[in-house]
C-alpha cells in the first residue's frame, strides 16, 4: 500500500467511526465531506460548493459541506470506496465506474448512444434519469444514494503524436480510457489501443509515455492543463456521458428525514446550476486551449460510429437493448 493510500485508509476509518458513533447526529453540527478529482472553480466542484452554502443558510450553520477538490482524497475508485463506508459523504463520479453497480447505466456509457448533448440532457433530467437515480439508491449493496445528474460534456481524443482525423490515424496510439471495458473496447474498435487507467494517474502516464494520449471533454483537458503534454485535440465526439452526484448511504441512514429532504432539494438545485456553469466553462476552456496552442481538429466520425456499433454494441449492448430503445426514443 502506498503512503497516500495508507493515509486515505486511516481517514476512512476515523471518519466512518465518527459518523457512526452518534444516533442523534441530526441534532449536532454536521460537516459533510465532499470530493472531486477536479479543481476549485470547475463546474462540478463549484456546484457542490454552492450547495454547501445553501445548506448552511437553511440550517443556520448546522449543516455544511467541506470540499476536497483536485483528488485530495484519491481518485474515483477511492472516492467510491470512502463514500460506501461513510468516510466521506458526497462525491461527483464519472458514470464509467457505476455501470457495474446498475447495469442500465452502462447504456449511458455506450459510444454514440446519444444523438447530441441536448438529447443526453433530456434523458437524464427526465423520467429515465430519475429512475436510474432511484435504482442506484435502492441497490442493496452499492452503498450510495443517487442525488443528481451533472453534465460531462462531449468526450474527444487528444494525443501528443499527430492529428487524428480518421480511424487509420489511431493506429499504434495508446489512449487512456476510464476503467470500464466498454470504453477500452470503444477505443480498440476505433483503431487505437485503449488503456484503462484512473484520471489521477494520467498526467504521469502522459509525461512518461506510458500512454500517447487520452480522451475527455474540453473543460477537463483545459483545467488539467493536459495541453502541456498532448496538443492535438480531435473532435471525435465518441462519448457523451453524464456524471452523477452520490451520497454515502451509510451516512444518509443516520440523518433525519428533514435533513435528507433538504440535502436532496439543494442537490437538485446544484444540478440545475451545474448545467449552466458547464455551458459557460466549456466556452472558456476552448478559448484557453486555443490560447495555449492546441490544434483542434474537426473529425468526420461516421466510420468510427459504424465500427463501434458493430463491435461494442454486439458485445455489451444486447442485454440493454430495450433500455437503449427507450433512451433513443426520447425527443
Amino acid at each position: 500500500m502506498t503512503t497516500r493510500r495508507a493515509i486515505i485508509a486511516a481517514g476512512v476509518l476515523a471518519a466512518a467511526a465518527a459518523f457512526a458513533s452518534s444516533p442523534a447526529i441530526a441534532q449536532q453540527k454536521i460537516v459533510l465531506k465532499a470530493t472531486d478529482v477536479h479543481p476549485l472553480g470547475y463546474p462540478t466542484v463549484e456546484a457542490v460548493v454552492r450547495m454547501g452554502k445553501k445548506l448552511e443558510t437553511a440550517t443556520n450553520g448546522r449543516i455544511s459541506i467541506q470540499m476536497f477538490p483536485s483528488m485530495q482524497l484519491g481518485g474515483e475508485k477511492e472516492m467510491i470506496e470512502q463514500a460506501q463506508v461513510g468516510a466521506l459523504q458526497i462525491a461527483r463520479i464519472s458514470l464509467g465506474p457505476m455501470g457495474s453497480v446498475v447495469p442500465e447505466l452502462n447504456a449511458f456509457n455506450l459510444p454514440f448512444v446519444f444523438r447530441d448533448p441536448d438529447h443526453m440532457k433530456k434523458v437524464v433530467l427526465g423520467p429515465i434519469g430519475d429512475e436510474m437515480l432511484k435504482k442506484l439508491s435502492d441497490h442493496p449493496t452499492a452503498g450510495l444514494i443517487g442525488l443528481a445528474w451533472m453534465s460531462g460534456g462531449t468526450r474527444n481524443v487528444y494525443n501528443s503524436k499527430k492529428p487524428i482525423k480518421t480511424m487509420e490515424d489511431f493506429k499504434g496510439l495508446k489512449i487512456r480510457m476510464m476503467g470500464n471495458p466498454i470504453f477500452v473496447d470503444t477505443m480498440n474498435a476505433m483503431g487505437g489501443n485503449g488503456v484503462a487507467m484512473g484520471y489521477d494517474q494520467l498526467i504521469n502516464a502522459l509525461q512518461t509515455g506510458v500512454v500517447d494520449g487520452a480522451e475527455n471533454n474540453e473543460p477537463s483537458y483545459a483545467s488539467g492543463q493536459h495541453y502541456r503534454y498532448a496538443k492535438y485535440y480531435s473532435m471525435t465526439q465518441h462519448l457523451i456521458i453524464p456524471e452523477i452526484l452520490v451520497f454515502s448511504k451509510r451516512t444518509w441512514q443516520t440523518l433525519s428525514k428533514e435533513d435528507q429532504d433538504l440535502i436532496m432539494k439543494t442537490a437538485k438545485e446544484s444540478q440545475t446550476e451545474q448545467w449552466a456553469l458547464w455551458a459557460e466553462f466549456e466556452k472558456k476552456s476552448i478559448a484557453d486551449m486555443k490560447a495555449n496552442g492546441v490544434e483542434i481538429i474537426p473529425v468526420d466520425n461516421t466510420a468510427m460510429a459504424a465500427a463501434v456499433k458493430q463491435a461494442v454494441y454486439e458485445k455489451h449492448a444486447k442485454p440493454l437493448q430495450a433500455f437503449i430503445e427507450r433512451v433513443q426514443a426520447v425527443k
